[in-house]
């Protein structure tokens, strides 16, 4: 795999990057990222959406690697993800070790690099209480910065809402699960967008019923975002396939099913779907460097 040195990016039309969730289905995008990283391709603007936020977020601090080491080397700590933090703390995914004893101690995210690069980073969040998409960009992860990644990639039931402000978040994906439009309207008119799940998917109405029951005692917007979810998510799908046969953007995404589910820390299954990540960069490099490179219009 070659190793460049060149900016891919283009100086007269602003290059975005938009990453979608999915849970450990965003070892996926972990793995392309890693490549970009190590090609020097670069981008103007990134936004993403719960895991992409968490795995989005190292490519902005240059740590290519970092995401796949600590999930692999943390997988079975009860303190990290797991059933027991879940019931303890209402938190699948535990905050104290994976918002602050993990960034700043175990395997120290470079906060300085973050800053001082110059890509916009933005995460969606879902103000709970409104019953809609936020997007807020991040300039500095320190402090509020990782706060906010918190909420975006904080699921309904498995995790607390997050209190910001005045406001309550949880999972940007509730409301906007693949912003492209977003990174549109904010003038970013070439984007690479990164799926979790093949081209040919379609969600389909979830069976939610436990689920929107609980959401529905205090936040019935939220429930009945849930309910529409499959709707909003397909109409997304059906306008990237327009954009793209525009030439507007760039779609990459798996060529079958990731066998992974969101919360699974399987060593082998995250392997296997990283690897699918870093083959696929692979395969696309020269188109992702065309498309960046190509004069608009």
């Amino acid at each position: 795999m070659d190793l460049l040195n060149n900016n891919y990016s283009t100086a007269t039309v602003k290059t975005g990057l938009v990453l979608e969730g999915g849970g450990l289905r965003g070892m996926f995008t972990n793995g392309i990222l890693d490549v970009f990283h190590r090609n020097g391709i670069t981008f103007d603007g990134l936004v993403g959406v719960s895991a992409g936020v968490l795995f989005g977020c190292n490519f902005k601090s240059h740590q290519p690697g970092r995401a796949f080491r600590y999930n692999l080397k943390y997988k079975d700590d009860p303190q990290y993800m797991s059933w027991a933090s879940w019931r303890k703390t209402g938190d699948f995914v535990n905050t104290d070790f994976s918002y602050r004893v993990l960034p700043r101690f175990l395997d120290p995210f470079d906060f300085e690099a973050y800053r001082k690069n110059p890509m916009k980073f933005y995460a969606v969040c879902t103000d709970i209480e409104e019953g809609r998409p936020v997007y807020h960009e991040i300039p500095d992860a320190d402090g509020d910065g990782l706060t906010w990644m918190r909420a975006s990639s904080s699921m309904p039931i498995f995790a607390n809402p997050v209190k910001i402000g005045y406001h309550t978040y949880l999972d940007g994906g509730i409301t906007d699960s693949i912003p492209l439009k977003f990174m549109q309207n904010e003038g970013y008119a070439k984007n690479i967008v990164i799926l979790t799940q093949p081209k040919d998917f379609r969600k389909k109405k979830a069976h939610l019923w436990l689920i929107l029951r609980l959401l529905l005692r205090k936040y019935p917007k939220v429930a009945d975002m849930m309910a529409i979810r499959h709707i909003m998510y397909n109409e997304q799908l059906d306008y990237i396939e327009s954009e793209e046969k525009k030439g507007n953007i760039l779609v990459i995404c798996p060529d079958n099913k990731l066998d992974i589910g969101r919360l699974n820390l399987d060593e082998h299954k995250m392997r296997s779907v990283y690897e699918a990540g870093v083959k696929k960069a692979a395969e696309v490099l020269p188109q992702v460097k065309a498309f960046l490179n190509r004069e608009r219009g």
